[in-house]
């Protein structure tokens, strides 16, 4: 090892001379030479020189690729399982021939040098666009059949043609993507027309494509299936009086009444408090449960809400100190356990909350400004339904319509509080909403008189525009009595 470093610091400047060949090869822009590789000793070097000046000046842009090429990899060869200190420049040599065709790394250098595009990149070009017509033929028939590339048409890869055929991805990307929203135009158009020809007025609401978060593209098949989960994933109506005979819907309502005290206690966000619901519903449709462990019931559903909706969710020694060490610590863990391996950890459910945000955005775009006051008193008015035990029979997206519609009617009684961008959004007519939106009047008139009002109290605070003090001057059940 000693006797080669020697020879190679021996023989280190005939290695690194400049001929004609080289220079010629580099071009007029010049720039720093890449390293040659060291020499095992003099005679190899000697032999290399007069291979070198024996090059005619044909060969020089390959001398001058290998050199180009040679460099790069040693910037990338943190890449591969080579080490750069237990392998000579000899072992990656023979690593990057094997991994590398040397025609595709001419063909890379050359397209650095001189610009022009060799056949091999130019056939990948090709292909790729008779590729690409192909998709487009495929989507303009049916728009949900996947694009399958064969064997030998396949898009190039990078790794394949050198790093400056990305861009080919990048456009086949884009071309792609054009397609989706050439295809999204055309929807909408159709949409235009279709409603036009109806003689309706109903508002695109999905037609701001601004906000990458909001989904737009694909907000109605997103809504759809929502509308599918929200009936597979659904409490059962009537536990209390087939299941459960020691708690009664007086108990599950003081329950979630102390739940909303606890969640505006650690500040979580409404989506946990109506995702604790739905886990102590659907828990107690299928197993039974004594009054005493109700509530340990309760505090286990919000622990899993929370580690499922909260970016920093409560601790479980904070859910047993808010119950007065009721519980301690593994019992809470343990009833946690249970809720999860019985719903088999399907927490992805659709609630009133999911709808309301959809259902909201529908009702604001008849506004030039949007009302902070609807948005609250819809909120309100669905939250007030989390308490009574009756509003399981309803749907989620059917409370979350309803909420809208009498949230609108309570704050202005001019016009009537349904529309068609409304009913298309929501997809239920007003006829439809009857029942739950005089059930849920009774609610907010609170005509039996509830004693729990920690929906009532949080609602009236000036944050929320103190909508829980809000109420109609007419009772909404005049639209359905002048409707029939």
């Amino acid at each position: 090892m000693n006797d080669e470093n020697t020879n190679a610091a021996d023989f280190e400047e005939p290695v690194t001379r400049l001929t004609r060949a080289r220079a010629k090869a580099l071009g007029p822009s010049g720039g720093m030479l890449p390293p040659l590789r060291p020499s095992q000793g003099q005679k190899r070097v000697l032999r290399a020189k007069s291979k070198r000046a024996a090059l005619d000046e044909n060969k020089a842009s390959a001398v001058a690729t290998a050199s180009f090429q040679h460099k790069r990899r040693a910037v990338l060869k943190d890449v591969t399982n080579v080490s750069c200190e237990n392998s000579n420049f000899n072992n990656a040599s023979k690593v990057q021939t094997t991994r590398r065709d040397p025609l595709k790394k001419n063909a890379k250098a050359a397209s650095n040098s001189s610009g022009a595009i060799l056949p091999i990149q130019e056939d990948a070009k090709a292909r790729l666009a008779e590729e690409l017509s192909k998709i487009k033929v495929a989507e303009s028939e049916e728009f949900t059949v996947p694009v399958k590339l064969e064997e030998d048409e396949q898009v190039p890869h990078s790794r394949q043609y050198g790093v400056e055929n990305k861009m080919l991805l990048v456009q086949a990307f884009q071309k792609r993507v054009g397609l989706r929203s050439f295809r999204k135009k055309e929807e909408d158009e159709v949409f235009e027309k279709s409603i036009a020809s109806k003689g309706l007025d109903i508002v695109d609401i999905d037609s701001n494509l601004k906000d990458p978060q909001a989904c737009s593209l694909y907000a109605p098949d997103i809504y759809d299936n929502m509308h599918i989960t929200e009936l597979e994933r659904r409490p059962s109506v009537n536990y209390m009086e087939e299941l459960q005979n020691d708690i009664t819907p007086n108990m599950r309502a003081i329950l979630i009444d102390w739940l909303v005290e606890v969640s505006e206690e650690y500040k979580l966000v409404p989506d946990t408090l109506y995702l604790t619901v739905n886990l102590i519903d659907r828990f107690l449709s299928h197993n039974f449960i004594g009054k005493q462990r109700l509530q340990l019931l309760g505090v286990s559903c919000m622990l899993i809400a929370s580690k499922y909706e909260e970016i920093c969710a409560p601790r479980a020694e904070e859910f047993c100190f808010i119950t007065d060490s009721t519980y301690t610590r593994g019992e809470v863990l343990k009833m946690e356990s249970e809720v999860l391996n019985f719903l088999h950890f399907q927490l992805s459910v659709p609630t009133t909350k999911t709808f309301l945000r959809r259902f909201i955005q529908a009702a604001q775009s008849s506004y030039e400004v949007p009302c902070v006051e609807l948005e609250f008193m819809a909120n309100y008015l669905a939250e007030l339904t989390l308490v009574d035990y009756s509003f399981l029979k309803f749907l989620p997206s059917l409370i979350a319509a309803s909420a809208v519609f009498l949230a609108r009617w309570t704050l202005s009684q001019s016009d009537h509080p349904w529309n068609s961008t409304l009913e298309h959004y929501t997809s239920y007519k007003a006829s439809e909403l009857k029942n739950t939106v005089l059930a849920m009047e009774d609610l907010q008139l609170n005509t039996k008189s509830c004693p729990l009002n920690a929906i009532r109290e949080k609602y009236r605070h000036h944050k929320f525009k103190s909508v829980a003090n809000f109420t109609s001057t007419e009772r909404v059940g005049s639209l359905f009595s002048s409707a029939g």
